[in-house]
């Protein structure tokens, strides 16, 4: 199984970023085409998720062999198996996808949905892409390289622009809050800091957001799976912020359920 270091990312982060641009493109041409039905866990897919996340996988097979792929439709069919441990004790390199966040955004018809991919190396994320279909706009970080803004229609893409995150202001604090799962210990949490300005949003663009300077705090204080959120945390750690427990501890990806209990994610780190 190959190493993934700062330099290795960077060789592949263009086609990574044409992978997700190609994933976009396949949402966009199904939008409005229906065939909504319900998973085993009550959630809905469409063809548009499906058609994305096998643009992904085909893409990352071809540029990646060998390096398994934790896929979020894939999951729903049939228990992931996680890497094996290295012979050091490290998890060894997988991407996690997802390949369209915010499906119930997506077939309510707002903007607000993104395509997910990351790449993990000893248990953590280190490469993230979010690609925006509606808006033709890409994020892509990698951790201790930074963090950078692009735009893409069809084939084409513009220059990237870095981004950064932004210190945590004297006056408000936008904080982050999900369009569709805001759920009671995150509105006690939102209640309890002092000059927060809540606002609304779906999908992974509040990683986005807070990666581009743009808000200050995104809490999630209930479950959500390994494939929603890494491609979100590499791209803000990479921007100068993170993502963590409530505690500041790091997060553990790789559970047997493939879920995150909870997170704060922070233009500033914690405690800093």
């Amino acid at each position: 199984m190959p190493a993934f270091d700062i330099a290795a990312c960077a060789a592949l982060l263009d086609e990574l970023t044409a992978i997700g641009a190609r994933a976009a493109r396949a949402i966009r041409e199904l939008s409005g085409h229906g065939g909504v039905r319900n998973k085993a866990d009550g959630s809905p897919v469409t063809a548009a998720d499906e058609a994305a996340e096998a643009a992904i996988c085909e893409g990352l097979a071809r540029l990646a062999p060998g390096v398994p792929i934790i896929a979020e439709e894939q999951a729903a069919r049939e228990k992931p198996l996680l890497p094996l441990p290295s012979a050091s004790g490290e998890t060894a390199p997988y991407f996690l996808v997802d390949p369209l966040d915010g499906t119930r955004e997506f077939i309510a018809g707002s903007d607000e949905y993104t395509v997910n991919i990351a790449l993990m190396n000893a248990g953590v994320p280190i490469c993230g892409i979010i690609a925006a279909p509606a808006s033709g706009l890409l994020w892509r970080g990698i951790v201790g390289r930074g963090a950078e803004r692009l735009a893409f229609t069809g084939i084409q893409r513009s220059a990237p622009e870095p981004i950064h995150t932004r210190p945590r202001p004297a006056d408000e604090l936008v904080v982050l809050v999900s369009r569709s799962h805001l759920e009671s210990r995150t509105r006690a949490y939102l209640n309890a800091v002092p000059r927060a300005r809540p606002v609304q949003c779906g999908s992974s663009l509040k990683f986005c957001r807070l990666a581009e300077g743009a808000a200050d705090l995104y809490p999630r204080l209930a479950p959500t799976h390994d494939w929603d959120i890494a491609a979100g945390h590499a791209i803000l750690k990479a921007a100068g912020g993170d993502v963590t427990t409530p505690d500041g501890l790091p997060l553990a990806y790789g559970s047997p359920d493939l879920l995150i209990p909870d997170f704060i994610a922070s233009g500033v780190p914690l405690g800093a």
